[in-house]
């Protein structure tokens, strides 16, 4: 289990902005991969606060929700339209 939220938010969102470079979405389960020893319901908890901080966004294509690294990759707007 991670030591706080705090670390593991941080854990993420090194894993994120690294795989980024290769892979701009990434669905949860690619995250649980920043902290093996973390739960999954952590790393989902952890993963929406840093969206609430702006610090990732979320990408849906309708059935499945990614999360992303903000200026990789194509957003939402861009991949299918929208105001």
């Amino acid at each position: 289990m991670a030591a706080n939220m705090e670390e593991l938010k941080q854990k993420i969102l090194e894993f994120a902005t690294k795989k980024a470079k290769f892979k701009s979405k990434m669905y949860i389960k690619d995250l649980y991969k920043a902290d093996p020893n973390a739960k999954p319901r952590e790393v989902k908890k952890a993963a929406n606060e840093l969206v609430q901080e702006g610090k990732l966004e979320f990408f849906s294509s309708g059935s499945t929700t990614m999360y992303g690294v903000p200026g990789f990759g194509k957003t939402e707007k861009e991949q299918f339209g929208g105001e």
